[in-house]
């Protein structure tokens, strides 16, 4: 039997660690391609386009992030300069609104809604199907997770995924809970209120010890070119599974050290550094996850609209620098809240990048992926609802376009989402209600 017949396109690695079961997904080899890497050996199937979505709060300081020129040839200005290096793999879009049709600014909530779910409602409590969930519906069935949701702060209920009127799925916060999410089908409920993760199992006996003999009997198979992808994937693996030990290993004792009551209800995860380090352990897992077909639909959250983001020193959160920190009458902005709002932008690239960097045939995890953008606000301190900032990084396996700014003055911010939709297969010829409702996609963007 060939090697290509023997791994089809839900291979895996399972084994028995503490009495419990693994599962190790294996990430796409050329063995299991065709000579053009682009569709599995075995069916002659497509590799499986994927779909998520990707929140920041609080938007971008207006007039300094829309690009001047329009099209392909581009320059992006100093405030999103952190994209430099997706440039190519995305597409920005400029000028769009969200209507309210003349019902109250939901501040932070109103704006989100519509973007997901293409409703602007009265009131905060008719939250229905957003567009990863439809988008689930055409593409996501199958495998082992529907969708997974994340948030890098710290907060659970901070999340735009729902299906149906039921509430917003909640996001998950520990990597390392999702960690075991991943890797052991057969281990404790790690959504229970009472989960602990037990680091002996979960992480310093590690996964892979798990599947060694299986691990060791497949890299007998396979071609140098496959072996040398799968010890990289493996040492990625390995590495985070290192980096989660140390994280749950008790400090050592400072004597000198005493925790001020003040602070003793603060909650963890705020800070611009610990948000950077949580989203980058959810990029690997997510990218395991996406690579390995257990999941084609993810959502991450980086912050809600009301966004904690701290630096250090600083006592106030980002929601309240955007009312309070004055703007410099100098420059013309508010320069605190210009510096997080590039951070944001900065671990977007990061995990567009991250996606970007797992190798799957001639092309990336990324180019058969679709990763949608989104914010609350055009302008937070002003809460306006106008020029929102929206980005679309990867083609979906050559359904779009990239490299690109549309402006798109005036225009339904649902062109987005309707577009997205219809790409993916979804069949439908509008998406969005009164003024929102969008009934033609955004052809220049279209493969």
């Amino acid at each position: 039997m060939k090697i290509s017949e023997a791994l089809g396109r839900r291979a895996l690695l399972r084994g028995m660690l503490g009495g419990s079961a693994v599962t190790v997904g294996l990430p796409i080899l050329e063995c299991m391609l065709n000579g053009n890497g682009t569709a599995y050996a075995a069916t002659g199937q497509a590799l499986s386009p994927c779909f998520g979505t990707w929140f920041w709060g609080l938007g971008l300081v207006p007039g300094m992030w829309e690009p001047k020129e329009k099209g392909t040839k581009y320059t992006l200005p100093d405030h999103v300069a952190a994209l430099k290096p997706i440039q190519s793999k995305m597409t920005l879009f400029s000028g769009m609104q969200v209507f309210l049709d003349g019902k109250v600014n939901q501040n932070h909530y109103s704006g989100p809604q519509c973007q997901a779910t293409g409703i602007v409602s009265r009131n905060g409590s008719d939250y229905t199907t957003s567009i990863d969930s439809v988008i689930a519906d055409q593409i996501g069935k199958g495998t082992r997770f529907r969708s997974i949701e994340v948030n890098c702060d710290g907060d659970r209920r901070a999340t735009w995924s729902a299906r149906g009127s039921n509430g917003m799925n909640p996001a998950e916060i520990s990597p390392l809970a999702l960690y075991t999410r991943i890797f052991g089908p057969e281990f404790r409920d790690p959504n229970s209120a009472t989960f602990t993760p037990d680091p002996n199992t979960m992480v310093r006996h590690s996964v892979l010890s798990a599947v060694s003999d299986k691990r060791r009997d497949l890299m007998t198979k396979i071609s140098a070119t496959d072996k040398a992808r799968l010890e990289e994937y493996f040492t990625s693996v390995r590495d985070l599974e290192q980096k989660m030990a140390v994280e749950l290993e008790k400090p050592a004792a400072l004597p000198g050290c005493v925790v001020p009551k003040a602070s003793a209800t603060e909650d963890v995860g705020v800070f611009v550094e610990q948000v950077h380090k949580t989203q980058k352990q959810f990029a690997q897992l997510l990218a395991h996850a996406l690579a390995c077909g257990q999941t084609r639909i993810f959502n991450i959250t980086l912050s809600s609209g009301f966004s904690r983001l701290r630096t250090p020193g600083e006592p106030n959160i980002y929601h309240s620098l955007t009312h309070e920190e004055p703007v410099d009458q100098k420059l013309g902005y508010q320069v605190k809240c210009k510096y997080l709002a590039e951070q944001s932008m900065e671990l977007f690239s990061e995990f567009v990048q991250a996606l970007d960097a797992v190798k799957e045939g001639q092309g990336t995890l990324l180019d058969r992926c679709v990763v949608y953008a989104f914010t609350d606000h055009g302008e937070a301190r002003l809460h306006s609802m106008k020029r929102y900032p929206i980005f679309v990084a990867g083609s979906g396996g050559g359904r779009l376009k990239t490299g690109m700014h549309v402006a798109a003055e005036g225009d339904a911010a649902t062109r987005v989402g309707l577009t997205l939709q219809q790409v993916f297969g979804v069949a439908t010829g509008s998406w969005g209600t009164e003024s929102n409702r969008a009934s033609k996609p955004i052809s220049e963007i279209l493969a």
